[in-house]
C-alpha cells in the first residue's frame, strides 16, 4: 500500500514504516506512529516560528514530535527530526491534553497552538485532530512545515490552520534532490495556502548551497509572483549535524541577499544576524 501524504509515496508492506520514520502500515491502513508522543514543547514569541506578521508581540504554545520526510544535512533539530520512535524520547499526550495546556496559558499571551521543530506533518492525523479540537476552542492555529507535502492533504488540513510558516530551502531542483524532497511540490503548497491563510516564507542561506545572488533573485521573483506582500525571512545558516564543517553564513552576504529579495518583495527579513 502506498501513503498518500508526501511524493515519496512510500510502499509499505503490514508493520512497515516509511522513509519519514513516523508512518506505519497498521492493517492496511497507513498513518502516524508519532501520534501523541511529544518530544519538544514550549511557549515561544511567535516571532520564533518565524511569524513577523500574524499576531506580533503574542506568543504560542510549540509542540513537536519525530521524524521528517526530508534529509537535511544542515537540520538544526536533527534530534528528533530524524529520529524513529525508538530513538525518540517523548511523552505522550491527546488533543484534549494539549489543547487544554493552550487554554490555560492564554493568560500568558498565549494564542493557540503550534506545530513545529520536526516536520509536522507527518504526524497528519495528530495535527489534524488537534487543530480541529483547538478551533472549536476558539484559539489559533499555526503550522511550521517544510511544504513538501501532496496536494489532497494540504487542502484537506488548510481550513482550520491559521497561519503557516513554509521552509522554501532552495529555488533549484538539484538541491532539493540532495534532500530527498521536491521544489515543484513546496511551490505548489505555498500557492494553495497563501489563498487559504496567512502565510511567511523562511530560507536558511547554506553558504555554497543557496548563496547565489542570481538564486534569490530567482526565489524572490516567484513568491512575489504568489503575493509581493508575503514575508520572506532569510536565515543564517550555522554548522550542524552533517555540516559541521562548513563556516557560518557570513552576516554581509545574508543582508546583500535580503537587499536583492525585496527589489520584488515587500517584506523582506534578515534573521539570525
Amino acid at each position: 500500500m502506498a501513503c498518500q501524504l508526501c511524493p515519496h509515496h512510500c510502499r509499505l508492506d503490514t508493520g512497515e514504516i516509511g522513509f519519514c520514520r513516523a508512518r506505519v502500515n497498521r492493517s492496511d491502513v497507513i498513518s502516524d506512529l508519532n501520534y501523541g508522543v511529544v518530544t519538544a514543547i514550549a511557549l515561544d514569541p511567535i516571532e520564533k516560528k518565524p511569524l513577523r506578521h500574524f499576531f506580533p508581540g503574542s506568543r504560542i504554545l510549540s509542540v513537536g514530535s519525530f521524524g521528517c520526510n526530508l534529509r537535511c544535512p544542515f537540520c538544526q533539530n536533527y534530534e528528533i527530526s530524524m529520529a524513529g520512535s525508538e530513538e525518540a524520547h517523548g511523552r505522550r499526550m491527546t488533543p484534549e491534553d494539549l489543547v487544554g495546556n493552550a487554554r490555560r496559558l492564554v493568560g500568558e499571551g498565549n494564542i493557540g497552538l503550534a506545530y513545529t521543530y520536526n516536520e509536522p506533518l507527518v504526524g497528519y492525523e495528530f495535527v489534524r485532530d488537534c487543530a480541529k479540537l483547538i478551533k472549536k476552542n476558539g484559539l489559533k492555529n499555526v503550522l511550521v512545515t517544510n511544504g513538501c507535502f501532496c496536494e489532497a492533504p494540504v487542502r484537506e488540513i488548510l481550513p482550520d490552520i491559521d497561519a503557516m510558516n513554509i521552509d522554501l530551502k532552495a529555488f533549484n531542483p538539484k538541491f532539493y534532490q540532495k534532500i530527498s524532497g521536491d521544489l515543484e511540490t513546496v511551490k505548489q503548497t505555498i500557492r494553495i495556502a497563501s489563498e487559504a491563510c496567512h502565510v511567511e516564507v523562511t530560507t536558511l542561506i547554506v553558504p555554497g548551497e543557496n548563496d547565489s545572488e542570481e538564486e534569490i533573485r530567482s526565489l524572490s521573483k516567484w513568491l512575489a509572483s504568489v503575493g509581493k506582500s508575503i514575508p520572506l525571512h532569510l536565515s543564517r545558516f550555522f554548522p550542524r549535524y552533517e555540516m559541521t564543517d562548513r563556516n557560518a553564513t557570513d552576516v554581509d552576504q545574508v543582508y546583500r541577499l535580503a537587499d536583492i529579495a525585496r527589489e520584488s518583495l515587500e517584506n523582506v527579513y534578515a534573521g539570525n544576524c
